[in-house]
């Protein structure tokens, strides 16, 4: 088993095997929260105008996700945990546009065998799921700022990964010590910018909140993520 490290939308089109692409602030710690909140799916686009024009014509119910960090016009709901954390999303099929997160989906889409949306409070569950189909090559994918710029809660979570795969153990805290120290977390405590939620980042870094990966799969020609509960080990 070989496992590899990239970044950023280049690392997410070359990326091969098995693929987990990493968005912790704030994607797939979003996408995470609606499935455990009763989505049944969340459609993977990479623009606005392919979100809002699957959902007029009934592909999904609900559109959530940003540009430049704020939600689009038309969008239901933006790309924050916080926000979602009390909405109930049983039964409904989402569509999600982020800046990051749904670009590497869709850029990884073409040379993954499998692909995963991951992020801290799936870490867990996205090891179990990952290594209960033996790949040969895993690649993780830290997306970082707008997949252009490295930050440190998203290559923090690649090495966290890396090291429950390889059956090493990993401090949590030393985990989230490392994250808070870091560039990223300033912008949700900054009064000069009400959104994103300063309570997004108590969320994405609540690692191991869920019991379950976020598989991607291609339906009928589009990424749809589901929950995927590993088998117990």
């Amino acid at each position: 088993m070989n496992i590899s490290i990239h970044s950023l939308l280049e690392g997410a089109s070359r990326a091969t095997g098995t693929v987990a692409i990493i968005d912790v602030f704030r994607a797939f710690t979003t996408a995470a929260v609606a499935l455990a909140n009763g989505a049944s799916g969340i459609v993977m686009v990479s623009t606005v105008e392919e979100a809002l024009a699957l959902r007029e014509a009934g592909v999904g119910h609900v559109c959530m996700g940003e540009v430049h960090g704020l939600a689009p016009d038309g969008f239901e709901f933006g790309n924050s945990p916080f926000e979602v954390s009390a909405v109930d999303f049983t039964g409904k099929t989402l569509i999600q546009r982020t800046s990051a997160g749904t670009q590497g989906i869709v850029a990884a889409a073409n040379r993954a065998d499998r692909r995963y949306a991951a992020s801290l409070v799936t870490a867990n569950a996205t090891v179990g799921a990952i290594l209960a189909g033996s790949p040969d090559q895993i690649s993780l994918v830290a997306m970082g700022d707008n997949g252009r710029r490295r930050t440190d809660e998203d290559e923090v979570c690649a090495i966290h990964l890396r090291s429950r795969l390889e059956g090493r153990p990993s401090d949590p805290e030393a985990v989230r010590r490392l994250i808070l120290a870091g560039g990223e977390v300033a912008r949700f405590h900054d009064p000069a910018r009400p959104l994103p939620h300063s309570e997004d980042v108590e969320i994405a870094l609540d690692i191991d909140r869920y019991d379950f990966a976020i598989r991607v799969q291609i339906e009928n020609g589009l990424p749809v993520g589901r929950i995927k509960r590993p088998p117990r080990r």
